[in-house]
């Protein structure tokens, strides 16, 4: 059976740091206009952050910048998803946390106008980057259609990552880069790769030129290209995804041969992992269902 999330992948250039919200909304309205029936918008890694030099790390401005996820500006943009009756996700923002953090923390508001998800970014570009890292995976459920995780940019660099959203149950992972650098090359490929290690769809979102690289692209489970924009040009990638495609391809096997996600059998024992001081426990390691 389909479950199909139609969604569109926003390449653009970061809205500038105090911009009103009011000018984003006419942003993601314009999306939405062009894409009729669209449930899912999404942003690139602090749209709503940008400081017009690309190169230079304006520590002060983002603390400056940064509010809890109970402040203004998560309350505007949950209003504007209800008003809109969209999933959105924003890119990341800057984040107040609890003890004074200063996080890039990627959200998902839902068409209530809830905040239904929120997760931290757990590998900070370093030595560039002045956020604290996060310390959790997240995933959210679309409600009857799947579940999406969430990582930001360099955290794709770090297969581990993926690999632990696609085991709690996500069929779509959405990765929200802020990429201004040459790398933008290696970034498609691991894009592609894992996709096609964990069975389920990538969707990496870039900035627009001047700031970023662009080359936007939607991947399948099979490693695919769905979409895919040009090099630095504003773009809207749209896409209807089959969430069903990842139950088949993990049934079936890539290519109908390949079906890590079965790989082990009952009664078989563990692999010890000693980087992690953990295993991979054969009886632990299918993916959960999402809630659907």
């Amino acid at each position: 059976m389909q479950r199909i999330l139609p969604l569109v992948a926003v390449q653009a250039p970061p809205r500038l740091i105090g911009e009103p919200v009011s000018a984003f909304a006419a942003e993601v309205r314009a999306a939405v206009e062009r894409q009729p029936g669209t449930r899912l918008v999404v942003f690139p890694e602090l749209h709503l952050f940008g400081d017009g030099n690309p190169d230079l790390q304006r520590t002060e401005v983002l603390q400056e910048s940064a509010e809890p996820l109970d402040g203004p500006r998560v309350r505007q943009l949950r209003q504007l998803a209800a008003d809109l009756g969209i999933w959105l996700v924003p890119g990341s923002v800057c984040e107040r946390g609890p003890e004074g953090q200063l996080f890039n923390t990627a959200l998902v508001l839902s068409p209530e106008g809830e905040l239904a998800g929120y997760y931290r970014k757990i590998f900070p570009w370093r030595p560039h980057e002045p956020y604290d890292p996060g310390d959790r995976f997240t995933v959210v459920d679309l409600d009857g259609i799947g579940r999406v995780g969430l990582n930001i940019c360099y955290d794709a660099w770090f297969p581990e990552v993926t690999r632990q959203l696609a085991w709690m149950g996500a069929e779509v992972i959405l990765n929200v880069v802020k990429t201004t650098t040459p790398d933008r090359r290696q970034e498609l490929v691991l894009a592609q790769a894992n996709a096609i290690v964990n069975q389920v769809f990538m969707v990496s979102v870039n900035c627009a030129g001047p700031t970023g690289q662009g080359r936007s692209l939607i991947v399948d489970p099979e490693g695919n290209v769905i979409a895919e924009a040009g090099d630095d040009a504003p773009a809207l990638l749209a896409a209807e995804l089959d969430l069903a495609a990842v139950d088949r391809v993990r049934t079936h096997g890539t290519e109908n041969v390949n079906r890590p996600w079965s790989q082990f059998h009952d009664g078989e024992p563990a692999i010890e992992l000693p980087i992690y001081q953990g295993r991979i426990d054969p009886a632990a390691w299918t993916p959960q269902s999402s809630n659907r």
